[in-house]
């Protein structure tokens, strides 16, 4: 009689990490990360830090950009329009000065073109930035100003913008809009608003 061959079982992927909703950087970790990467002179990492800020795009869109979905030359445009690859729909996003600044010099740095990837990889084998290097680099800036690399990622970067929105609107809708959700329900649990709005109060209550 055979004996059996028991396949050694592989540990679950998420074991000893924290799972769960990446969470927002603050204003003060966003001015802490920028200044790290000006005073190093990071142009690169600037222009993807700014962009992935003001975009709000999910990892799969934003290292996928073309110079074209930006700028026209070197010249950054104030606003752009990119179909989501998740969902197919069109999204509008602005970018502001110190963005704009960031994406030019990063553009006449690189000697980039209209039709090249606005952040081409270093890796022969991809065109463009990968999504893994994308979250190699974020955790880089998440442990360079001291925060745990396990509670923030990439999807930081996308919810930062629309959380600092909301908090300072309260306008959903708005919110729903500039993320690109199709729902309203959507945007509430991505930015886990009932959550954060009850851990606000919690903290402005003394027991």
């Amino acid at each position: 009689m055979e004996t059996p061959i028991v396949k050694a079982s592989r540990p679950p992927w998420n074991k000893e990490k924290l799972v769960g909703q990446k969470r927002p950087f603050k204003l003060k970790e966003i001015w802490a990360i920028r200044v790290r990467l000006q005073i190093s002179c990071r142009t690169r990492e600037l222009a993807l830090f700014n962009l992935g800020i003001d975009s709000k795009l999910r990892a799969c869109d934003l290292v996928k950009l073309h110079v074209r979905d930006v700028a026209s030359g070197d010249r950054t445009a104030a606003r752009a329009n990119v179909v989501q690859q998740k969902t197919g729909r069109p999204v509008q996003f602005e970018l502001t000065q110190p963005t704009r600044e960031a994406v030019s010099a990063w553009i006449v740095q690189a000697h980039l073109r209209g039709e090249d990837f606005l952040f081409p990889s270093r890796v022969s084998a991809s065109p463009h930035l990968g999504t893994r290097q994308y979250a190699r680099i974020v955790d880089s800036w998440v442990t360079e100003i001291g925060l745990d690399s396990a509670a923030y990622g990439t999807h930081s970067m996308r919810r930062t913008k629309a959380s600092l929105i909301y908090r300072r609107t309260h306008n959903l809708r708005a919110v729903q809009l500039l993320l690109g959700h199709s729902k309203i329900e959507s945007t509430v649990r991505y930015l886990g608003i009932e959550v954060e709005d009850a851990l606000e109060m919690a903290e402005q209550t003394d027991a």
